[in-house]
C-alpha cells in the first residue's frame, strides 16, 4: 500500500438510510401526568443507540451518551443533561469508523468499536467491546473482547463490576443476518478472561437489572422475538437457573431495557400484528401487562432501541425526527464520510450507482426504489445542485461515458430477475448546457435510445469503454448471465456488433471497465456454479484473453465470499468493491429494514488481490462505488427529509 496508495474521491451509496434522520428522545414516566417527549440530539444528524448517564439528581437532569454519524462515521457523544445542549464528542479513542453502543458506568466508557483489524482471515465481523476511563483521555482503550472472538451489544451492571455481551465467539461469520447465531455471556470487568454463558446457547441484545439479572432477547420456537430473563447467582458467578420466557407469544418483543436500580419494569419495543410501526411498551413482569407509551405520543412513526434511567421513570429511544424539529430537515445531495485513508475522500449520495462525467463536475445518480421504480438524477459534484434526467422510470445501474459529457448508458426494467426478463440497455443523450438553463430540481430534456434487442433477455449493468466506442453489459439471452460487449452508439438494434465476451453455466455480472482500456473487472460465481450466493471478483482483456480470478481472499476465496460492484482506481491499479469479509457489525434486529447489513467497500490490488483495506464500516451496506482521481469538494445542497423507510420486512407478524 505504501508504495503507491489509493487517491481520490470515492462516491458511494449506503442502502436505504439517507431518509432516516433519527434523534434521541425521552418522556418521563410520572404516574397521571402527559407523556412529554424530550429531545437530547441535535435534530440535524443520524442519532441513536442512548444511554442514560446518571448524576444523582434523578431523572429530570440525566445526560446521554449515543452514537452520532454527525462527524462522518459512527462515534459516541455525551450530551448536558435535560433537552438539548451542546454535545460533548468522546473522541480520544483511536481512529475508527465504527464506535457504538456507549454505555457509562462510575466514569467507565464501554463500548463496541471495529478499530483493530481481526487477525483471522475473512469473513468475520471486527466488532469487539472495549472500555475507557473518561479521566484519562490519553490511555489507550482495554480490550474486553478475547482476541478472534466478535462481540456485540455491551450492557454494564449496576456496580459497574459486570459486563453482558452478545458475543458472535470466535467462527468466522457463517453468514447470517437476521437472528445472528450469538450466545449471551458475562464476565467481571476485572476478570474479562472468565466468560460465562447465560442465555442456553441462543440470545442478543442483553441488558442488566441490579448485577444479578440480565434479560436478552431471541426468536423463541413459536417464531415470536421475546424477551428472556436469566438470573445469576454471583458467588460462583453463573446462572442460577435456565433462562424464562417473560414476554408472551402474539407479539414480537425486542431489544429489552431494564433499570440497573431493579424494578418490576421493562421497556421493549415490539412489532404487534395490525400494526404498521414498532413501539416502545413497558411491561409489568409481575402482572405480565403491557403499557404503551411512544404509540401514546408518535403514533405515525418507528421507534428503536429504548433505554431506562436508573430508577426506571424515564425511558428513552431514538425516532424519526419529522419534520419540526429544527424546522425542514435536509438529506444531504454529497454527503462528506469519515475515510480510512489520508488520500481518499468518501461521499455518500443520495442515490445508488453514482457516475461521474468525463470533467468530474457532475454526478449521476439512480433515484428512488427499486422495487417501485428509480429514476435518473444529475447532480453537481459539489452537491449544490440537482435535476431530474428520466421521471419515474425503472431504470438501475446508470454509468457515464468517460468520452462525452452528456452520454450516459442504463438499465431499463425490472431488477433481481432471471436471465430471460425483459431488461434493455440503454444510452442516454442531453445537452449538458441546458444545466444552467434549468432551475434546481427541474426537468433536463433527455433522447433514449436502447441498444439491446427487447427479446434478447435480461440486458443490465452498462459500463462505457474509454473511448466512448463500446460498451461492455451483463445479458441473459442464452439463458444464463454473462458479459457481451456492443457498440455504444448503434447498439445492436441500429446494427451495431455485439459479441460474447464470457460464456458458462454460471453467472458472470457487473462489468467495469479500467480507465486504461485493458481490463474488464466483473463478479462471478463461476468458481462454484451451484452457489447463487457466492461471487468473487474476475478480470478479463476486451478482447476475452487472460480472464483470471482476483484471489482477494487468498487463492481459493473466503467462505460464503460475496463480493460486487466493483471498479477500478483512476489508475487502473486498484480494484474497489462492495464485499462481505467484514461480516455484520452489530444485531441487525436494531434497525430498520436493510437488503443485506453487512456490506461494505475494500479496496485491493489488481495484480494480486493483495494489500486489502477497508474504507467504510457500519451497520448498513455500502455499495455501488466509484472512483476519481481529483478530490472533490462538496457543499450545500439537498432533498427534504422524508422519513419513508420501512421496518424489517423479515420479521413476519403473521405467524
Amino acid at each position: 500500500m505504501a508504495d503507491h496508495p489509493p487517491k481520490g474521491t470515492i462516491a458511494f451509496t449506503t442502502i436505504a438510510r439517507c431518509d432516516y434522520g433519527f434523534d434521541v428522545f425521552s418522556v418521563h414516566l410520572a404516574a397521571g401526568a402527559p407523556l412529554t417527549e424530550t429531545r437530547h440530539t441535535d435534530g440535524v444528524s443520524i442519532n441513536f443507540n442512548g444511554h442514560f448517564v446518571e448524576d444523582g439528581h434523578g431523572d429530570d437532569h440525566v445526560a446521554v451518551a449515543f452514537s452520532s454519524e454527525r462527524s462522518g462515521s459512527t462515534r459516541p457523544f455525551l450530551t448536558a443533561p435535560g433537552p438539548y445542549g451542546h454535545p460533548k464528542p468522546l473522541s480520544h479513542f483511536p481512529q475508527s469508523l465504527f464506535h457504538d453502543r456507549p454505555v457509562i458506568r462510575n466514569g467507565v466508557l464501554y463500548f463496541a468499536s471495529a478499530h483493530e483489524v481481526p487477525v483471522d482471515a475473512p469473513p468475520r465481523s471486527w466488532t469487539a467491546v472495549y472500555s475507557s476511563r473518561l479521566d484519562e483521555p490519553e490511555a489507550a482503550p482495554r480490550r474486553l473482547t478475547p482476541l478472534g472472538t466478535a462481540d456485540f451489544s455491551p450492557a454494564v451492571s449496576a456496580s459497574g463490576e459486570l459486563v453482558a455481551v452478545a458475543t458472535y465467539g470466535s467462527g468466522p461469520w457463517k453468514g447470517d443476518v437476521h437472528e445472528l447465531e450469538t450466545e449471551v455471556v458475562v464476565f467481571r470487568a476485572s476478570d474479562r478472561a472468565r466468560r460465562v454463558a447465560v442465555s442456553g446457547g441462543r440470545g442478543g441484545w442483553p441488558a442488566w437489572s441490579g448485577d444479578s439479572t440480565v434479560f436478552f432477547h431471541r426468536a423463541a420456537e413459536d417464531g415470536w422475538w421475546s424477551v428472556f430473563q436469566v438470573d445469576l447467582a454471583l458467588d460462583i458467578l453463573a446462572p442460577a437457573g435456565p433462562p424464562r420466557r417473560v414476554t408472551p407469544p402474539g407479539l414480537h418483543a425486542l431489544t429489552p431495557a431494564a433499570a440497573v436500580g431493579g424494578g418490576h419494569r421493562i421497556a421493549v419495543a415490539t412489532r404487534r400484528p395490525g400494526k404498521r410501526f414498532r413501539h416502545v411498551e413497558l411491561f409489568d413482569l409481575v402482572t405480565g401487562e403491557f403499557q404503551p407509551v411512544t404509540e401514546m405520543v408518535n403514533p405515525s412513526f418507528h421507534h428503536y432501541n429504548p433505554f431506562l434511567s436508573r430508577s426506571g421513570h424515564r425511558v428513552g429511544y431514538h425516532r424519526f425526527r419529522g419534520e419540526s424539529a429544527t424546522g425542514v430537515s435536509v438529506i444531504p445531495n454529497l454527503e462528506p464520510v469519515a475515510s480510512s485513508m489520508s488520500g481518499l475522500r468518501m461521499l455518500r449520495a443520495n442515490g445508488s450507482f453514482p457516475s461521474f462525467s468525463p470533467g468530474h463536475d457532475l454526478v449521476a445518480v439512480n433515484s428512488g426504489d427499486f422495487q417501485t421504480g428509480a429514476g435518473l438524477v444529475i447532480l453537481r459534484s459539489d452537491g449544490s445542485r440537482r435535476w431530474t434526467l428520466l421521471e419515474e422510470s425503472s431504470v438501475f445501474y446508470t454509468s457515464w461515458s468517460p468520452a462525452e459529457r452528456g452520454v450516459l448508458f442504463t438499465s431499463v426494467g425490472p431488477v433481481f430477475q432471471g436471465p430471460l426478463a425483459t431488461v434493455q440497455v440503454a444510452r442516454v443523450s442531453f445537452n449538458p448546457e441546458a444545466l444552467d438553463r434549468v432551475p434546481d430540481g427541474g426537468v433536463i430534456p433527455s433522447e433514449v435510445t436502447v441498444l439491446t434487442r427487447a427479446d434478447a433477455g435480461n440486458n443490465a449493468f452498462p459500463s462505457c469503454s474509454p473511448d466512448g466506442k463500446w460498451v461492455a453489459l451483463r445479458s441473459g439471452r442464452s439463458g444464463r448471465k454473462n458479459l457481451y460487449i456492443v457498440d455504444a452508439v448503434k447498439g445492436e438494434t441500429g446494427g451495431g456488433e455485439i459479441r460474447q465476451l464470457t460464456d458458462g453455466n454460471w453467472v458472470d455480472t457487473m462489468p467495469s471497465w479500467s480507465p486504461d482500456g485493458e481490463l474488464i473487472v466483473f463478479s462471478s460465481n463461476r468458481h462454484d456454479p451451484l452457489d447463487p450466493e457466492t461471487f468473487g471478483l474476475y478480470v478479463v482483456r476486451p478482447d476475452g484473453t487472460g480472464l483470471r480470478r482476483v484471489p482477494v481472499a487468498g487463492p481459493a476465496g473466503a467462505p460464503r465470499e460475496r463480493l460486487n460492484h466493483a471498479c477500478f482506481s483512476p489508475d487502473s491499479k486498484w480494484l474497489l468493491f462492495s464485499g462481505n469479509l467484514g461480516g455484520v457489525s452489530g444485531e441487525s434486529v436494531g434497525l430498520p429494514n436493510q437488503f443485506q447489513p453487512y456490506g461494505d467497500l475494500f479496496t485491493c490490488r489488481v495484480e494480486d488481490g493483495g494489500g486489502l483495506r477497508r474504507l467504510t464500516c457500519n451497520c448498513y451496506e455500502n455499495a455501488t462505488p466509484t472512483w476519481v482521481a481529483e478530490q472533490v469538494d462538496v457543499g450545500a445542497g439537498g432533498k427534504k427529509l422524508s422519513g419513508q423507510f420501512e421496518d424489517l420486512l423479515w420479521l413476519k407478524i403473521d405467524i
